[in-house]
């Protein structure tokens, strides 16, 4: 990478950074000023992280996955179920970027088990408390979430630790909406989790890329 791409990639990281960290903030605090924070923050980070990637040379689905995740983000600031389907159906193009992106790369079958079980205990315990009208579009969605998550243990650690994240952050989006027990500062762990899960993934993805067969894996990753 060029000098000029390398400073521009950190300027972007930074930028992502402080849009992050805004968020977060304006999560833990109260009031109109907070909320307006919220909304003008939450849909500057998918882009920049974007942005960031693109400049240090990201697949195309990389690209797609993250703005997919920024359009989820923007409808999930609607307080409305048509927009929180059409969010949902958003992320779930992004998991299945994400999908393409890892491959066939291999996978621990233990791993897949335990991720299997946890969507079956989930299943149980949340769909029968959320409205009618979202059970089976959650259901289906949690079922391609879960194998993303699986999945993403192909790439690394970074990429499967951010699968997880991803899945521990929808999960609690879940719960709110069906009324479950959640923990203290809901929102700001969602979003926690969120940005980490969208960060190691992306990292997960460019590692994974630069790697010993990185040529044969973008032949088939890039569209």
């Amino acid at each position: 990478m060029t000098p000029e791409r390398e400073r521009a990639a950190r300027l972007l990281l930074l930028a992502y950074a402080l849009a992050a960290l805004t968020d977060l903030c304006a999560l833990l605090a109260h009031g109109h000023t907070a909320d307006t924070l919220h909304t003008v923050a939450k849909p500057l980070l998918m882009p920049l992280l974007a942005a960031q990637v693109h400049v240090r040379g990201a697949p195309r689905l990389l690209i797609a996955a993250l703005l997919s995740g920024w359009g989820g983000d923007i409808l999930l600031l609607i307080d409305a179920q048509p927009a929180f389907l059409a969010g949902m159906a958003l992320f779930a193009a992004g998991h299945l970027c994400y999908l393409v992106l890892f491959g066939r790369g291999r996978t621990n079958p233990y791993l897949g088990a335990g991720y299997a079980v946890a969507l079956a205990a989930t299943a149980a315990v949340l769909l029968p408390a959320l409205p009618a009208g979202l059970r089976a579009p959650v259901a289906c969605y949690s079922l391609l979430l879960t194998a993303m998550a699986y999945r993403a243990s192909a790439p690394g650690l970074r990429a499967g630790l951010g699968g997880a994240l991803f899945l521990v952050s929808d999960t609690l989006i879940a719960t709110g909406i069906a009324d479950l027990p959640q923990p203290p500062a809901a929102d700001f762990w969602i979003m926690a989790t969120y940005i980490a899960a969208q960060s190691l993934l992306a990292a997960g993805v460019l590692g994974y890329r630069t790697g010993p067969a990185s040529a044969y894996r973008e032949a088939r990753t890039s569209v």
